[in-house]
């Protein structure tokens, strides 16, 4: 959806009214030609394609208008770094993609404008150029900046959640080293490499992600499988803390929800939860509600304590928002990586808290 002010002239110059008629041609032309040779962009839905494209064609036909004060398609505006904003939130494209499509915008501009009867003169040109050369240039500052953005938050995500598994294997090694004739030595062992394999794992996500090339959403690898045995799982690892309170033990209820579903993001933002209910609950057991209602699965995250106040409850996802009262400060990735998650797969996240 775009949203923009402009005032309606109900009488232009007829070449400005030629102009703004080829509007229609243009746009249809370019979505044919941008989905037949720009790679990823036949997968897209037209509004997503079109995007501000619409905006940026009326701004050109004004700075084509005698005596209209826009000097270019670009004056006065920031409609093509928002083509860039939501071309790398919204699409699969890389900059060649950004830079193809102001191309081919230009090249059906010109035929249709020649089919129209409209000579461009050297001035017109200029303009149509000086607008390309323009745009591109700022729809490419936004779109790096952006994607530079998407990496910096999943790559410090995957650090803040590495923490998760070299936890248990910290824990392992201690009990190892301090009750070797009381533990069960090939449990733990057991423990530490199937731990030592998800940072493993957790590491190529990592480098995956500094060149991945795509918006916010997380790239999923989906299978089917219950929930309800992977939710046990990361409250029994949650429970195997040496650092967790005396009473604050995690429970699951609910019935199995089976689905198609990542298991490793699920997995991350399940301990991201558990962690942050351990962190800040009063020592009281945490409640895991698993349940599934109209096609939709839904996990609840249960923990006693201070409530949250009002006017932090719409704070709490955002991204490096640290919370530094108690002894306890938050890094804020964690529970932005949990909307992520969620919004990823097609859902959403939200919080209650009252006493």
């Amino acid at each position: 959806m775009n949203i923009a002010a402009s005032h309606h002239h109900t009488t232009r110059p007829l070449r400005a009214q030629r102009l703004f008629a080829m509007r229609e041609a243009v746009l249809t032309d370019w979505e044919h030609r941008v989905r037949a040779s720009v790679q990823g962009a036949d997968q897209l839905l037209t509004p997503i394609l079109i995007n501000t494209l619409p905006a940026f064609y009326d701004n050109l036909a004004e700075a084509l208008t005698p005596g209209h004060p826009r000097q270019d398609a670009t004056s006065n505006t920031n409609v093509p770094a928002v083509h860039g904003n939501e071309r790398a939130r919204m699409t699969s494209y890389g900059p060649e993609q950004v830079i193809q499509e102001y191309q081919i915008f230009r090249d059906c501009f010109a035929d249709a404008a020649r089919e129209a009867g409209i000579a461009l003169r050297r001035n017109d040109w200029r303009i149509i150029n000086a607008s390309i050369d323009m745009g591109i240039r700022e729809s490419i500052r936004e779109f790096t900046a952006m994607h530079e953005g998407f990496q910096r938050r999943i790559a410090a995500g995957l650090s803040h959640d590495m923490r998760n598994p070299l936890s248990v294997m910290t824990t392992a090694a201690q009990l190892l080293q301090r009750y070797p004739e009381r533990v069960n030595i090939g449990e733990l062992a057991q423990k530490i490499l199937d731990h030592g394999h998800r940072l493993d794992t957790m590491i190529v996500e990592l480098l995956d992600s500094l060149s991945y090339q795509q918006g916010p959403c997380l790239p999923l690898a989906l299978s089917q499988f219950d929930i309800v045995p992977l939710v046990q799982a990361v409250c029994a690892q949650i429970n195997g803390l040496v650092t967790l309170p005396q009473g604050a033990r995690c429970k699951v209820s609910g019935l199995s929800v089976t689905g198609w579903w990542c298991e490793n993001s699920l997995r991350r933002a399940l301990e991201n939860l558990l962690n942050n209910a351990v962190k800040y609950g009063d020592g009281d057991p945490i409640t895991v509600h698993v349940e599934a209602t109209h096609e939709r699965m839904i996990i609840s995250v249960h923990n006693t304590g201070s409530p949250i106040a009002p006017d932090q409850t719409a704070r709490i996802f955002e991204y490096l928002r640290r919370e530094h009262h108690g002894a306890t400060p938050g890094w804020g990735i964690g529970l932005p990586y949990v909307q992520n998650v969620a919004e990823s797969h097609g859902g959403s996240v939200a919080v209650v808290s009252a006493p």
